[in-house]
């Protein structure tokens, strides 16, 4: 299970979780993509599927629905569910697949509860002052709950900047502009890099 990350709303998480999901796909894997923003869900708007029904704790991936801008990804909308019904259906989640968290922006406790339940993270940042502090913030935030950053996804650069790798102790992959990035072949190559870091040598 990956949680896709970040301290700042507007950075690309979403766009990133799919697009990594995509790159998925592409290595004949089904991954399910779960909207972990209860406060404010948009995964459904992006991935083109209805936001109700949504997380149910007796039934997890009963309300799942295929994306249509992303084919080959299930996407799992937040529709009415609490923190309870999103912590017992992390809980019950399968194994057999490869999940990802698209977590809500911040360090409250509502973004640490699926970095919790995640076996590894990708921070997703921009290359600004503030935009490097939060991918900060959050890298440690996920450490601290004990699950390690696989990479940084830097959003809108041709270039990672290097004091991000120093800064996180991670490795960074620059994911570049692009009108449509999940449609885009540079963005592509961006998002199957992080999945090198999720899925090596598959």
């Amino acid at each position: 299970m990956l949680a896709v990350a970040g301290g700042k709303g507007g950075s690309g998480k979403t766009t990133t979780a799919l697009g990594l999901a995509g790159a998925l796909v592409e290595r004949r894997r089904r991954p399910l993509v779960v909207d972990c923003d209860l406060d404010a869900p948009n995964l459904h708007l992006r991935a083109g599927v209805p936001r109700d029904p949504g997380v149910d704790a007796d039934s997890p991936t009963a309300a799942a629905h295929e994306s249509s801008t992303v084919p080959g990804v299930d996407v799992l909308p937040a529709g009415d569910a609490n923190g309870d019904d999103l912590a017992a259906a992390l809980d019950a989640l399968p194994d057999s697949r490869p999940i990802v968290l698209d977590c809500p922006a911040g360090a409250s406790e509502a973004a640490a509860r699926p970095l919790r339940a995640a076996d590894g993270c990708v921070v997703v940042a921009t290359d600004s002052r503030e935009g490097i502090e939060d991918a900060v913030k959050t890298a440690a935030m996920a450490r601290a709950v004990g699950t390690p950053v696989r990479a940084i996804g830097v959003t809108r650069v041709a270039a990672a900047p290097a004091r991000l790798a120093d800064a996180t102790a991670a490795d960074t992959v620059p994911v570049p502009a692009a009108a449509a990035p999940l449609e885009a072949p540079e963005t592509a190559a961006a998002y199957a890099m992080l999945a090198d870091y999720v899925e090596p040598n598959t």
